[in-house]
């Protein structure tokens, strides 16, 4: 990022320290003032919830939740402070829906709804305003990222559900990446969200980006549960 001209400090979501140093770079470089802050980072762990050790759930939340809530949590009292702030965190159409083999990331992705929308209730007698960006498919490497976790964690060739991995999720996991799909967006899509929810005057508690985002949006709100387990089953 350095090289195509951007201020980058490293900063790893598991690593407290690595999250404290950064916020110490960039308020050196600004004066002490911080105006937004857009939580975005986090990989998939692919696997069958009832194979899915303990401490890899442990593990998937420090990166995809706790580092969220360290970093949020040091910048709110910047933002009371110069009074003014935007807190903007990248969920998941996942934070909303469930998908299987997908149970660890889901787990994550829940918990951060749940944490922000509490967040942004206890933030409305304050300058702060708070945002959820819910991408659906969007052309990343998440897919290919997950392999190590995947290759890690779970011991599938002794799973009781080893050919249905063999069958659907290795088949998928590991195939050449394909073509965007008719749900699929570049992430100049969730780029023209956050813009939205940073500079707008009134910015929304929430941003559907894809089609499908939308429609399970919309499925939800109008089917029974057990349709829509159903439906998600089949998938």
């Amino acid at each position: 990022m350095r090289v195509e001209g951007f201020e980058s400090p490293w900063l790893d979501y598991s690593d407290s320290a690595s999250i404290a140093s950064a916020l110490d770079e960039v308020l050196e470089a600004t004066g002490g003032t911080l105006d937004a802050v857009f939580n975005n980072g986090a990989y998939g762990l692919p696997g069958a919830v009832e194979d899915l050790p303990t401490e890899a759930l442990r593990t998937i939340f420090e990166t995809n939740f706790f580092g969220y809530h360290d970093l949020t949590r040091r910048v709110i009292p910047v933002m009371r402070a110069q009074g003014h702030g935007r807190i903007v965190q990248c969920s998941s159409i996942l934070g909303f829906t469930v998908m299987r083999w997908r149970g660890a990331y889901v787990a994550t992705k829940f918990a951060l709804e749940g944490l922000t929308n509490t967040l942004r209730i206890e933030m409305r007698d304050t300058p702060i305003h708070v945002s959820l960006i819910e991408p659906g498919p969007i052309s990343t490497r998440i897919r290919e990222n997950a392999i190590p976790h995947f290759e890690k964690w779970i011991d599938w060739r002794n799973s009781p559900r080893a050919e249905q991995y063999e069958t659907s999720l290795v088949r998928r996991l590991y195939a050449p990446p394909a073509g965007p799909d008719w749900f699929e967006l570049a992430p100049a899509a969730v780029t023209g969200k956050l813009i939205h929810a940073l500079e707008a005057r009134r910015p929304r508690p929430r941003y559907f980006v894809t089609r499908l985002t939308y429609i399970m949006a919309a499925l939800h709100r109008i089917l029974p549960t057990r349709a829509m387990d159903w439906l998600i089953a089949r998938y």
